[in-house]
Formats: C-alpha cells, structure tokens, sequence
C-alpha cells in the first residue's frame, strides 16, 4: 500500500473516531473523551493538509529543486503546531474541571470507547510506521510529515489507554471521577512536550533550508 494510502485509511478512522467519541462524552460527562475526540477532529485536519502538502511537494518538485521537500516540512510544522494548541486547550479544560469539580463520570462507556480508539489508532502507528516509500532518506520532507503523523497516532493510541484505564478504576470503584480529568491533563503535557520539540526540529530544518539573501 502506498503512503498515501495509508494516509487515507488513518484519516477515515479518525473522523469515524470523532463522531463516537463525541456522543460518547457527552453521554458519559467524560472530558478525557472529549479531548480525544477533539484531537482526533485535529489530527484529521493536520493528515489533510499533509496529503495537499505532499501532492503540491511532489508536483513542485518537477518543476524546481527542493519544493517537495519544503511543502512537507511545512505540513510537519502545521501538524507539530496544532497537536501543540490542543494540548494546551486540553490542559487548561482539566485543570478547570479539576479545580471546580470533575463531577460524575460514567465509567463503562469510557472504558469501551477509549479502549476501541486506542486499538485503532495503534493499527494506524503500526501501517504509517510500516512505510514501504523507502527510497526516500531521512532528510526527506514527505518522510519527515510522516513521521510526525506516526508520532501524533501513536499518542493518541497512548493517550486513549490512558483514559480507559481511569474509565475501568471509576467502574470499578463507583467514584473517583477526578481521575479522567487528571489523566487527561497528564496526557496533554506529555504529549504537548513532544510536540513542541518535532515543531522546533521542523523548524530548524525550515531556517536551514531556505535561500540564502
């Protein structure tokens, strides 16, 4: 299967992955849900704008050295960048319900629903990680917004465990509801500081590369 393909697949099973974990949240007053819905929401977004990246890139590439190679890095930085604001969102709504009271959180359907969407997207880790476009070398732009798509689903993968876990210990106990939102921040820090240093490496590789005045 081509890189594209795969890209396409991974994008499919987010957007099907924000309808239901929406509703999902909704009904089981998760915020640990609902921010993996609204990552997902994000992700598809950034997989989006990586596929027009790397279509332009290859097109710009037969017309001029280096233009594939600079479209795709900038797609990584898109992808790095929104992953990193909806971290911070993320954070700042926990902490929020942390410090008001996170309320009562269903534990069942958050343990079902983020058990399924950590399973999907660590299938999506597993075919992006499997890229067969090898004549590419790690200096490649396209390779590079893989890699930070690969990086973004195998957190999301993470995060999902993440909160099925704390959905299982508010099952199993009837209480502790603060858990989602502690999870959920936890998850937002880790993954935010991963993501801001792929935008840093992006970037630097942007500034390297661009015209000499």
């Amino acid at each position: 299967m081509s890189r594209t393909a795969r890209l396409w697949v991974v994008l499919v099973a987010n957007l099907a992955l924000v309808v239901g974990l929406v509703v999902v949240g909704a009904d089981a007053h998760s915020v640990g849900v609902w921010a993996e819905g609204a990552d997902y929401l994000a992700d598809a977004a950034g997989i989006g704008v990586a596929l027009g990246a790397i279509r332009l890139g290859r097109h710009a590439s037969d017309r001029r050295p280096g233009g594939f190679p600079r479209a795709t890095r900038i797609a990584a930085a898109v992808n790095a960048g929104w992953l990193l604001l909806l971290c911070t969102l993320v954070a700042a709504g926990a902490i929020d319900r942390l410090a008001r009271g996170a309320g009562t959180v269903h534990g069942l359907p958050v343990l079902v629903a983020s058990g399924i969407a950590a399973a999907v997207m660590l299938g999506g880790a597993l075919l992006l990680g499997g890229d067969d476009d090898d004549e590419d070398d790690d200096d490649d732009g396209e390779a590079m917004t893989v890699r930070a798509i690969v990086l973004d689903t195998a957190a999301d993968a993470a995060a999902a465990a993440g909160v099925a876990v704390a959905g299982g210990v508010i099952l199993a106990t009837g209480r502790l509801s603060w858990l989602d939102p502690a999870v959920a921040l936890v998850i937002a820090v880790v993954v935010g500081w991963h993501a801001q240093r792929l935008l840093r490496r992006v970037v630097a590789s942007l500034r390297a590369g661009a015209p000499q005045p």
